[in-house]
């Protein structure tokens, strides 16, 4: 099997000249040599002037797919000339023959027609040379034979124009597909790089807020600053967990095979998790409400976790920038649609987790680009986000997706 894809591969790469000189030398030859062979009687066997017409009749179709149509006209004119000086017929046959095929499958119908008209007169003609078959068999050789070569050779046009449209269409398949690849890998970026944000944003914030805030209360608050220290504890490990699951999705072998293990199939956050969230950002040293309308639903799983990312971005904004006395999450759970509504009064400074300590002198750097990926998520998901100073004060981000 090896061997005969491997003919078949250096038989693909030789060009289509070289067939065609291969073929039309093949046909010289055989014409020569029968036309030296035994005559009938009648006819006069092929000297140096017949084989060279012979050889002008063949060789030329070397060239037969650059100029099919001159090349069959002067063919037949030469065969016409090797006929009416008396040569058999029957030598020069097969170069005419060709040239109608080669007609057939690379020009129009109506070329077509003129060279199979020519070619059956011409056969008719050679037959009026000789007294070996009636003129009724002569007439049904040209017809039938004109006829089949034309069949074969719009057919193999056919096939050719069928492959060559084939080929270009798995051409524009496969730099459609390579695109398509290209735009998978940027989304797919896209979406790793929003996770990480979301994920490394929030928890080094609460982090952040906490070290700072042992560091403040280390000597004077042992107490507050121990739990501060074990907000750290346990939001790290929050974040170590959220990271190795989305690692993890990311390990594959040779195959394309996730390599993850079971971390590879843990399900992202969704609004069950927002519990979990609040209870995190209380602990940082906000008052967070978390209110809950409707009629509770299991949602699609993109559609939950797009929610939670977007009321853990506004809590962390909340966190890094509002200085916020309380926040307040509704989630409302629609016949139609999920409303989800991130408030704060964005006024005073960060009370402490344990004891009310103010921390407003712990700085929480800020910036970044987590209003675009909120509206990037809901986007995706087709709904909207709206984000934006309250009028009575405080900041008000409100995620509409369809449910």
């Amino acid at each position: 099997m090896g061997r005969a894809s491997g003919l078949r591969r250096r038989a693909d790469k030789v060009p289509s000249w070289a067939y065609d000189t291969a073929v039309a030398l093949a046909i010289t030859v055989v014409s020569v040599l029968l036309g030296h062979d035994n005559v009938p009687v009648g006819w006069q066997g092929l000297d140096t002037r017949g084989t060279l017409l012979t050889c002008a009749v063949n060789l030329p179709m070397a060239a037969r797919r650059k100029a099919p149509l001159a090349l069959a006209l002067g063919s037949y004119a030469v065969w016409t000339t090797y006929i009416a000086l008396d040569y058999w017929p029957v030598v020069n046959t097969l170069g005419p023959l060709l040239a109608l095929y080669t007609v057939a499958s690379l020009r129009p119908l109506r070329q077509t027609v003129l060279c199979a008209l020519l070619l059956a007169a011409i056969w008719n003609y050679a037959g009026t040379t000789g007294a070996e078959a009636s003129p009724a068999t002569v007439l049904g050789q040209s017809i039938l034979y004109t006829a089949v070569i034309c069949g074969f050779g719009r057919l193999a046009g056919k096939a050719a124009r069928r492959s060559v449209r084939l080929a270009e269409l798995a051409e524009q398949l496969r730099r459609e597909r390579a695109a398509g690849e290209r735009r998978a890998v940027a989304e797919e970026r896209v979406r790793i790089a929003r996770e990480l944000h979301d994920v490394v944003a929030h928890h080094m914030s609460v982090i952040s807020v906490q070290a700072g805030l042992a560091d403040y209360v280390f000597r004077s608050d042992p107490p507050t600053a121990r739990g501060a220290l074990a907000t750290i504890a346990e939001t790290s490990g929050e974040a170590l967990a959220e990271l190795r699951r989305l690692l993890a999705v990311l390990r594959v072998d040779e195959n394309g095979e996730l390599t993850g293990g079971d971390e590879a199939y843990v399900p992202a956050p969704g609004l069950d998790g927002l519990g979990e969230l609040t209870a995190r950002v209380r602990k940082a040293g906000v008052r967070v409400r978390l209110t809950v309308t409707g009629q509770v639903r299991e949602l699609p799983p993109g559609v939950g976790q797009c929610a939670y990312r977007v009321v853990q971005e506004a809590l962390t904004n909340v966190l890094k920038h509002a200085r916020a006395a309380t926040a307040e999450v509704t989630v409302g759970y629609g016949a139609r649609q999920l409303e989800v509504t991130v408030t704060d009064d964005g006024t005073g400074s960060k009370p402490t987790a344990r004891t009310g300590h103010h921390a407003a002198d712990v700085p929480v750097s800020g910036g970044g680009h987590g209003l675009i990926g909120m509206r990037e998520r809901a986007r995706i998901y087709g709904g909207s986000l709206t984000a934006g100073p309250r009028p009575g004060g405080g900041y008000e981000v409100r995620l509409t997706l369809p449910a």
